[in-house]
């Protein structure tokens, strides 16, 4: 067989022949602990084609995933907190196509508490019988604990998957050169956080590199560990990697030439810390890695000059939908939701991460064929001014381009980060912006719009922001009667104002309720 004979016909097939009938639907929790690993399938589907699983035809990629889902809800179903969950909404056996399997009802926090906190009663094979790694959340939104529980076996297939892939697709491209080759990460104050063991679990995999997982590091040890000879890569959350260039300032000339990736968490990076970054670093490279507890690799960026985020073929089922939960089309923004697709023994299906996606088209080869994505805000980046809703992003960058236009001022490249402030009772949304000069800047934007000024830049802002459900209720004139007030602050950096999570996120919203 090779891979010009494969329509989507053969592809279903060969699917059918991986993940036969017999292991379709197991029986047993202990059918479950001895069915073939789902890595194994995809190793297997390589050697029958010839072609490794991330370059086989997506036709090939969609089949075997499907068939994967098929078998990861006949496995659910043999859990009773799972059963009943699914037969409520009338799932009871395997979906028999995409449109069956978005049936399936949107987890959440919630749920993933349920199914793996206290009892942990949604685990298949239960926690008695070994094996397992519980990992905590470090940055849920609503400061409540939150874990999830490993068959340490399926974790690490998924580290050895993902590993490979970065190594091979991402990395190789810009760690060339002479050994030897360096991966930090500054992830996790204690480990049992998910971006400590999760993601240094990923990075400890990439071939032909030395790992080390640092965890929070002074200037000293940094200054440490860049005088290793080699090209340096280095993962962080978005906030650590900003403050690089204040951490590094003893390095010499080599070593900060010798910094080739700077890759940084879930979210997004202000383009006045990247060009600090470039500065700094002159031969550095910027890239998003993008993972979240219950996923330790979702999305990475490939290439520095585009935003798209490539899944990792094989690891999971990633999902941009809208708000009926069904697939949006490219091009088109949505909610990211992740299956697993290495979970065998503790499943958990169609978890929302908390997070807005724009559906970019698939990678289609020569070589890597893969599913990419962009990231496109927080779902809790929303700004509710009465019974209007305004995405924030959109509302930053135009506010951000009103303010550049009018002032010469640009944000971006002047703001160290941004957050707004929604006092939903007093009426009040005010814009903070970290800046070097405070004073000066808020003198400077005040001469600039005038007295009125800030009012009409917000005014004539919001409406562009306005989701696609309501794009049509509100205009300059309609958000005047609002009764809301707006305000641009400018604060000096590191300002308590801001405000920032306990592992020092920065969300672009605090909402007052």
């Amino acid at each position: 067989m090779t891979m010009t004979d494969l329509d989507i016909a053969t592809s279903t097939e060969l699917a059918a022949r991986l993940i036969p009938e017999e292991e379709l639907r197991p029986r047993s929790v202990d059918d479950v602990t001895r069915l073939p690993s789902f890595a194994g399938r995809l190793e297997e589907c390589g050697r029958l084609t010839g072609t490794p699983y991330c370059e086989a035809p997506l036709d090939l990629q969609n089949a075997l995933v499907f068939r994967r889902l098929q078998q990861l809800v006949g496995i659910a179903l043999l859990n009773p907190l799972w059963r009943e969950r699914l037969h409520y909404f009338g799932i009871h056996g395997a979906p028999a196509d995409m449109s069956e399997w978005e049936r399936i009802p949107l987890s959440d926090k919630t749920v993933q508490r349920d199914m793996f906190m206290g009892a942990r009663a949604g685990m298949v094979v239960p926690l008695d019988h070994g094996g397992f790694e519980v990992v905590a959340s470090g940055g849920t939104g609503d400061g409540m604990p939150l874990e999830i529980v490993y068959s340490l076996r399926e974790l690490r297939d998924t580290y050895r998957i993902a590993g490979a892939f970065m190594g091979a697709y991402q990395l190789g491209r810009y760690l060339r050169g002479p050994a030897p080759r360096w991966l930090f990460t500054t992830l996790a104050d204690y480990q049992m956080w998910s971006s400590g063991t999760m993601v240094g679990g990923v990075l400890s995999h990439v071939p032909e590199v030395n790992y080390i997982g640092a965890g929070p590091v002074s200037a000293p040890v940094l200054e440490h560990m860049f005088s290793y000879p080699g090209h340096k890569a280095l993962m962080g959350i978005t906030a650590g990697i900003a403050l690089l260039p204040e951490l590094g300032a003893g390095l010499s000339p080599q070593a900060r030439a010798s910094f080739r990736v700077a890759m940084y968490g879930s979210g997004s990076l202000p383009q006045r810390k990247r060009d600090e970054l470039q500065a700094f670093f002159p031969n550095v490279s910027i890239l998003s890695y993008f993972a979240a507890t219950q996923a330790e690799c979702v999305g990475l960026q490939l290439d520095h000059a585009s935003p798209a985020l490539s899944a990792v073929p094989g690891l999971h089922l990633v999902e941009i939908v809208d708000e009926q939960g069904r697939a949006v089309a490219e091009g088109e923004e949505g909610e990211l939701v992740v299956t697993r697709l290495h979970a065998d023994e503790t499943p958990l299906l169609r978890l929302k991460l908390g997070d807005r996606m724009i559906r970019r088209p698939a990678l289609n080869g020569p070589g890597l064929r893969a599913e990419r994505f962009e990231f496109a805000g927080r779902t809790a980046d929303v700004l509710h001014l009465n019974d209007s809703q305004y995405s924030a992003t959109l509302a930053y960058a135009a506010l951000r381009g009103r303010l550049r236009s009018t002032t010469g001022i640009d944000l971006d490249l002047v703001a160290h980060e941004v957050q707004f402030h929604n006092h939903r009772e007093d009426r009040i949304l005010s814009l903070l912006a970290a800046v070097d000069d405070a004073e000066g800047m808020a003198a400077a934007v005040e001469h600039a719009l005038g007295p009125s000024g800030t009012r009409q830049l917000f005014t004539q802002a919001l409406p562009s922001s306005l989701s696609l459900f309501n794009d049509r209720e509100a205009n300059a004139a309609a958000i005047e009667q609002t009764g809301y007030g707006f305000r641009l602050v400018f604060v000096p950096p590191a300002s308590p104002r801001i405000e920032r999570t306990t592992v020092g996120k920065t969300p672009l919203v605090r909402d007052r309720g």
